[in-house]
């Protein structure tokens, strides 16, 4: 079964038309994460999806037909307002699949072109957000976090 084109097909619909904070089409966000993660199936797959969850609820059911740990990383991704924020990058830096999608997500959200593109109080802020992201991520074990350069 090819996972990738199943996963690209849902994200596709379930961010049919949405923008982002310059109002470009969602998907090309989760289209560039999953880009970033070629090569590794199963991390592609948990990229196309990893929003899904959190900004689609009512595709959520949807991603249940994908692998197990596809459907373990899309979950600890997905940002619960129930959920403890302090743990919510433990939980991500415990899973090798997640913690991949997660650093590659950061590193298209912090990208400068795209920060570019944004009234500057609004990339400051973002540039604040994600530093305090890749920091969390660092400080807890796994691999190093990147950094983020402007």
């Amino acid at each position: 079964m090819d996972w990738i084109a199943r996963a690209r097909a849902l994200a596709t619909e379930a961010h049919a038309g949405q923008v982002d904070k310059a109002g470009q089409p969602y998907i090309g966000h989760v289209g560039r994460v999953a880009a970033r993660v070629r090569g590794d199936a199963d991390a592609e797959v948990v990229a196309w999806l990893h929003d899904v969850v959190e900004d689609c609820p009512g595709f959520a059911a949807q991603v249940q037909a994908f692998p197990p740990a596809v459907q373990h990383a899309v979950q600890l991704l997905s940002r619960n307002t129930l959920a403890d924020p302090d743990h919510y990058y433990v939980h991500i830096a415990a899973d090798p699949l997640a913690l991949k999608v997660k650093l590659a997500d950061i590193a298209d959200n912090a990208d400068e072109d795209r920060l570019a593109d944004l009234d500057t109080a609004t990339a400051e802020r973002l540039r604040v957000k994600y530093r305090h992201a890749l920091a969390q991520l660092a400080a807890l074990p796994g691999p190093p976090a990147p950094s983020i350069e402007h």
